[in-house]
């Protein structure tokens, strides 16, 4: 493996948590339009979900794959793939429109490139070292249920 896809994994976690903290410290944490603070919260649970369904020895923060890593179909990830990185962009979007700027608006645009390309390479990975992944792919979407 090369020095650079070895790297990889690493730049997609320090671009996604430069943009979150710099989402966080320019505006407040907690949306004060009611509906944006719903999309908020719903991102909230969404991560929760996700994290109980996978438990939390189970996931990795770096796109990369554990030993032993088993598919996990149930919950959220019955719908989407990557339902943790759905909840960091649902929850950060609303932050971003609750306190509009366009350098939010261009972190949050960041963040959403960063994940996705950190998701297709981590599916890369699944792909060719979990078993079944592959099939599970046609019968997920990534990020957004019946969409994307």
């Amino acid at each position: 493996m090369s020095d650079t896809r070895r790297l990889l994994p690493t730049v997609f976690v320090l671009v996604q948590f430069l943009c979150l903290g710099l989402i966080a410290i320019t505006g407040p944490l907690i949306a004060g339009n009611s509906v944006l603070l719903a999309a908020e919260l719903l991102g909230i649970l969404l991560g929760l979900w996700a994290v109980w369904v996978m438990r939390i020895g189970n996931f990795n923060v770096t796109p990369t794959v554990k030993t032993g890593a088993k598919l996990v179909e149930a919950g959220p990830y019955r719908f989407i793939r990557h339902p943790m990185y759905a909840a960091l962009l649902l929850v950060t979007l609303p932050l971003v429109l609750d306190h509009f700027s366009t350098l939010r608006l261009a972190i949050w645009m960041v963040l959403l490139v960063d994940l996705v390309l950190k998701l297709k390479h981590e599916e890369q990975l699944l792909a060719s070292e979990v078993e079944g992944y592959s099939g599970y792919m046609s019968r997920s979407k990534k990020l957004l249920p019946l969409i994307f």
